[in-house]
C-alpha cells in the first residue's frame, strides 16, 4: 500500500510546519509564519490569510489534517507518525495515543494496527524497524507487555475511546486508579510535575502523562466540547494530530485536501447523483434496476478482466420512536415478498446487528441490500455500497447527511471500465426536495465534500411541492387536526423486478425510463468531472489551498501589458531519457530529480573522515530567555543542553564496545532521518565505520551531543551523495541521455504569501517578498532600459527550478530583455558564501550552456568574487547589455 500523490503533500506540508517549529521554537510563531509564506498575512478585514494558532493546549503542537472521507486518513497517520518522531529528541520514548470516538471504530483501529499482514501494521514494521506494540487499555492496567524497558525501545500505540477517559462509569475510571503494577514507571520519573492532582503516582493517566505521547485523534470533530478538550489536556500531550473531514473552529489546519484529489486517485465514487420521485415505491424500483443495472455491467467488466464488484443498496427507513424494530422488519418482510431472496437482505441498527460476522467483499458473499437509518454514519466501510435509497416519509425532508459518506468510496481505488461503476447514487421521493438537498449538501460537507460534488432530477411537480408545503403550514398551525399518517406500504403491482415479465407494460416502462435518465445524467456529469479534474492537473497554483479557502488566498495575475510579452516563454529544464519505454511523453524522456542520479549510489565506498576537533564550537548553544517553557513553547524539539546525564548513557556505555556501537549508532540513524534515496541500512553501516575507531570517552562525548554529531554524519553522507549526483550528471550530458526541454511556463496567478515592495516593471501584479540586498539588485536591474520585467521566483514548489545533481535550485529571479533573453538571477549577500553556492553555480552554469544563447544564469554578490558569480556591478553591467 503506496502514498497517494495528495497524501504525500499532505506529509509534506506537515513536515515543512514541523521545520517551521524546530526554526522558531514557539508554536504561535511557527504556525502564522507558516502560512504566511504560504498564502500571506492573516488580515480580519478582508477575511484572507489563515487564521492565527489558538492554543488550545499547551506546550503541545495541535494541528489539523483536513481530510475527506474515504481519503485515507488513518494510513496519513500511521506515516506522518514516522514524520513527528523525527522532530523529536531521540530519547524521548515513543509513546503514541490513539483515540477513537465509538467502540466499533476502536476494533477496527485496534485490529488493523495490530495484524501483521494489514498494510497499516506493514508500514508501522517498515518505518519503525519491526519495534512496535499496540495497547488497549486493559493491558495497560494489566501491565501486559508494558514497562519501562519495553517502552524506551519501541513505538507504543495505545488506543483509546473517547468514553474511556472522559466517563464516569466506574469501569472506565479505573485509569485513574491506583495501580500496583505499574509501579515501576515511577522510579523513571525525572519529576513529579506531570502527576494530576489528588490522582495516585502509580494510576494508569499519571504514567500516559510521563511519556509525554504523541496524541492521534481519529474523527476529531468528536472532540470539540469543553470536557474532550479537557480529556485530551489531561494526558500532557507533546503533540497533537487531528483527523477528520470537517475541522471546528479551534483546529488548527496545516493541510487540506479537496474533493477532487481523491476523484484524481480514484478513491471516491464521484459525482453523486440525486434523484427525486413521486413515491416510496418508485424508489424501491428504481433502486433494484439501478442495481442490477450496475451488477451486469461489475460482470461484464469481471468477464473481462477486471475486479469483482458486487453493487449494495443502502435502504434508509423512515425513523419510529420506540418501535424501530418493527418498522426494520416490516420493510425487510415486503422486500422478501416482492421475490428478494432473504439471503441477500441484512438489518443494520443500533439495536439489530444482523451484518456482523459477513465479509461483504467476499464474493461468496448474497448481500445486496441493507435496511438502516443511520447505524452505518461512520466507521463502516464498504465500497460496494453504491445506492442511498431513503425510505422516508415523502412529507418531510429527508435526512441522509448521517449515512452519505458510507456511498462514497471506490471499490478498489481504481476507476473501472463503466462510467456507472464511478459514481454514487441517491434515491429519495421527498416533497420537500430542496430541504432534502440542503441535508446532502450537509452530509457531503460532513464527509469533506461540496456542493460541487453532486446533480440532481425532480421529478415532483410544482403543485405537489405548493400541496406538501401547505399541508406543513397546517400542521403548524393546527397540530390537533392533523391525523398522524400510517406507514406507506410498497405497490407490489408497481414494482418490476429485473428478471420479471409478469409485469404491466406501464411499470417496465416507467422505470426503465427513470433508469436511463439517471444513466444519461451520471455520464454526462462524469465528463464534467474528468474534465475539471485535467483542467486542475495543468494549473500551478496549489489545489490543496485554492480549491479549499478559495477567496481567502490572496492570488495575483500577470500584469495586462505584460500578458502578450510573455504568453509563448517556456524555460528550459533538465530531462533524462527513459529507455525501452515508448509509454513516456516529449521522447521517451521524464523530468530529472537527484534521486534518479543516485539510483546506483553506495555510501559503503565512501571515506569516513570528519573533522571532530572542532565540535565544542559547533555546539548548540541553548539561549536562557528561550529555554524558558511558556505555554508556546513546544516541548518536542531537537534542542539539547551542552552536556546531557541520563541513566540511559552509563546504562550503554556498560555493555560491550561491540553493543555499545550498535545502540548509539541506533540513536544516531533516528536522528538523520530519512535520506532517500541511501536505503537505510547502508547509513548505519557508515556511521558504524565512523564508530569503531573511536574510544569509550568519544563515544560518551557522542552520547552527550547527539544532535551535533548527527548533524555532522548528516552533512557528510550529503555531501557524498551530491558529488556523485553531479559526476553521474556531467556523465549523462556527455553521452546525450540528459538533455533540455522548453516545458515550464509563468502560471497565470501566483500565491506569494508575504508580498514585497513594489517595484517597476514587476511581471505580476504583486511580486514576493525581498530581502535588502535584493529589493536594492531589482530596483537598480529594473532601471535598465533593456529590461521588459522581472519575477521574484517563488520556492517551495511554487515557482521555477533548475532540477539536477542539486535538489531543486530556485533562482531568486526571472528577467527578460526587449531583445528576448531571458535571465535567471542568484543574489547572494557577501556572508553567504559556502561550497553549496559554488554547486548552485555550476548547474547554473550546464543549464544556461544547454538550455541555449536566449538563457543566461548568473548568480550575484555585493562585492565579493566567487568562482562561477559575478559581482553586483558587474552583473548589471553585463545586463545593460544584452
Amino acid at each position: 500500500m503506496e502514498l497517494k500523490a495528495y497524501q504525500h503533500k499532505v506529509l509534506n506540508d506537515l513536515r515543512e510546519y514541523l521545520s517551521y517549529v524546530q526554526e522558531h521554537k514557539k508554536l504561535d510563531k511557527a504556525f502564522n509564519q507558516y502560512w504566511e509564506d504560504k498564502i500571506g498575512p492573516y488580515d480580519p478585514l478582508n477575511n484572507t490569510g489563515m487564521q492565527p494558532y489558538k492554543n488550545t493546549i499547551p506546550n503541545a503542537a495541535n494541528v489539523c489534517m483536513k481530510v475527506p472521507t474515504a481519503g485515507g486518513k488513518t494510513f496519513l497517520a500511521v506515516n506522518a507518525l514516522r514524520t513527528i518522531f523525527d522532530a523529536f529528541d531521540p530519547r524521548k520514548p515513543k509513546a503514541v495515543v490513539w483515540l477513537v470516538p465509538w467502540s466499533n471504530l476502536l476494533d477496527q483501529t485496534v485490529n488493523n494496527l495490530s495484524n501483521p499482514d494489514h498494510p497499516y501494521r506493514q508500514k508501522l514494521n517498515a518505518l519503525f524497524h519491526h519495534r512496535v506494540q499496540v495497547y488497549q487499555k486493559r493491558e495497560l492496567l494489566n501491565a501486559s507487555n508494558f514497562n519501562p524497558t519495553v517502552v524506551a525501545e519501541q513505538l507504543s500505540i495505545i488506543v483509546m475511546s473517547f468514553s474511556s477517559l472522559r466517563s464516569k462509569k466506574k469501569e472506565d475510571r479505573k485509569a485513574y486508579q491506583e495501580n500496583g503494577s505499574l509501579a515501576p514507571f515511577v522510579a523513571q520519573y525525572a519529576d513529579t510535575s506531570h502527576l494530576l492532582e489528588d490522582i495516585d503516582e502509580t494510576a494508569l493517566i499519571n504514567v500516559i502523562r510521563s511519556l509525554n505521547p504523541v496524541l492521534v485523534v481519529d474523527e476529531s470533530h468528536n472532540a470539540e466540547s469543553d470536557l474532550s478538550v479537557d480529556m485530551l489536556r489531561n494526558l500532557n500531550p507533546s503533540f497533537v494530530l487531528d483527523l477528520t473531514a470537517t475541522p471546528k473552529n479551534n483546529s488548527n489546519i496545516i493541510s487540506l485536501v479537496p474533493a477532487i484529489e481523491l476523484k484524481k486517485e480514484h478513491m471516491v465514487k464521484l459525482p453523486v447523483i440525486v434523484y427525486n420521485h413521486h413515491d416510496k415505491t418508485e424508489v424501491v424500483n428504481s433502486a433494484l434496476h439501478l442495481r442490477y443495472k450496475l451488477e451486469q455491467l461489475a460482470i461484464a467488466q469481471r468477464a473481462e478482466g477486471g475486479k469483482y464488484i458486487r453493487p449494495i443498496v443502502l435502504f434508509q427507513a423512515q425513523p419510529r420512536t420506540g418501535e424501530e424494530n418493527t418498522t426494520f422488519d416490516k420493510l425487510k418482510a415486503q422486500l422478501i415478498s416482492l421475490g428478494i431472496p432473504e439471503e441477500e437482505i441484512k438489518i443494520k441498527t443500533a439495536e439489530k446487528d444482523e451484518l456482523k460476522g459477513i465479509d461483504l467483499m467476499s464474493e461468496s458473499c448474497p448481500v445486496r441490500f441493507i435496511i438502516t437509518i443511520n447505524a452505518l454514519k461512520e466507521g463502516w466501510d464498504c465500497p460496494f455500497a453504491y445506492i442511498l435509497a431513503s425510505l422516508a416519509d415523502k412529507s418531510s425532508a429527508v435526512d441522509v447527511e448521517q449515512i452519505l459518506g458510507r456511498v462514497l468510496r471506490q471499490p478498489y481505488v481504481m476507476k473501472h471500465a463503466s462510467p456507472l461503476l464511478n459514481i454514487s447514487y441517491v434515491l429519495t421521493a421527498s416533497m420537500k426536495f430542496h430541504d432534502t438537498l440542503q441535508n446532502i449538501v450537509k452530509g457531503l460537507q460532513a464527509s469533506g465534500f461540496s456542493d460541487k460534488d453532486y446533480r440532481k432530477k425532480d421529478l415532483t411537480s410544482e403543485e405537489s411541492r405548493a400541496k406538501a408545503t401547505n399541508q406543513s403550514l397546517e400542521g403548524f398551525l393546527f397540530p390537533e387536526q392533523q391525523e398522524i399518517p400510517s406507514e406507506e406500504s410498497l405497490d407490489a403491482n408497481r414494482i418490476a423486478l429485473p428478471t420479471d415479465t409478469d409485469v404491466t407494460n406501464e411499470s417496465m416502462g416507467i422505470v426503465q425510463g427513470i433508469i436511463g435518465e439517471i444513466e444519461e445524467i451520471a455520464i454526462e456529469q462524469n465528463k464534467e468531472m474528468e474534465a475539471a479534474v485535467s483542467q486542475q492537473l495543468s494549473s500551478p497554483i496549489d489545489p490543496h489551498i485554492y480549491s479549499e479557502m478559495g477567496e481567502k488566498v490572496r492570488t495575483y495575475g500577470i500584469r495586462s501589458s505584460l500578458k502578450e510579452s510573455v504568453a509563448d516563454v517556456r524555460l528550459p529544464q533538465f530531462h533524462i531519457q527513459i529507455p525501452n519505454n515508448p509509454l513516456f511523453e516529449m521522447g521517451g524522456s521524464t523530468l530529472l530529480n537527484q534521486e534518479s542520479l543516485l539510483s546506483n549510489f553506495k555510501l559503503s565506498k565512501y571515506d569516513t573522515l570528519l573533522d571532530f576537533d572542532q565540535i565544542q564550537a559547533e555546539l548548540y548553544k541553548v539561549d536562557i530567555q528561550e529555554s524558558k517553557k511558556d505555554e508556546y513553547t513546544p516541548s518536542f524539539t531537537k534542542i539539547e543542553d551542552l552536556v546531557v546525564k541520563e541513566p540511559m548513557m552509563e546504562y550503554i556505555l556498560a555493555k560491550p564496545k561491540e553493543k555499545q556501537i550498535k545502540d548509539i549508532v541506533y540513536q544516531l540513524n533516528e536522528m538523520i532521518g530519512n535520506l532517500y534515496p541511501i536505503p537505510e541500512q547502508e547509513i548505519k553501516l557508515y556511521i558504524t565505520r565512523i564508530l569503531e575507531s573511536m574510544n569509550t570517552d568519544q563515544l560518551r562525548d557522542i552520547l552527550a551531543r547527539r544532535l551535533v554529531y548527527s548533524e555532522k554524519i548528516k552533512a557528510k553522507i550529503k555531501s557524498h551523495a551530491d558529488a556523485y549526483a553531479e559526476e553521474k550528471f556531467n556523465d549523462l550530458i556527455t553521452v546525450g541521455k540528459i538533455e533540455t526541454i522548453a516545458s515550464w511556463k509563468y502560471p497565470e496567478r501566483i500565491v506569494p504569501g508575504k508580498v514585497g515592495p513594489s517595484i517597476s516593471k514587476s511581471l505580476y501584479e504583486a511580486e514576493g517578498s525581498m530581502n535588502g540586498f535584493e529589493v536594492k539588485v531589482m530596483t537598480a536591474i529594473s532601471s535598465l532600459p533593456n529590461v521588459s520585467y522581472w519575477h521574484r521566483n517563488l520556492g517551495r514548489g511554487k515557482g521555477f527550478a533548475i532540477n539536477g545533481f542539486k535538489s531543486n535550485h530556485y533562482p531568486d529571479f526571472i528577467i527578460g530583455t526587449n531583445s528576448g533573453k531571458t535571465i535567471l538571477l542568484e543574489t547572494k549577500g557577501d556572508d553567504r558564501d559556502n561550497s553549496d553556492s559554488e554547486a548552485k553555480a555550476r548547474l547554473g552554469q550546464k543549464w544556461a550552456e544547454l538550455a541555449g544563447k536566449d538563457f543566461l544564469y548568473m548568480m550575484v554578490f555585493d562585492q565579493k568574487e566567487v568562482k562561477g558569480a559575478f559581482s553586483f556591478d558587474k552583473a548589471k553591467d553585463l545586463i545593460r547589455q544584452m
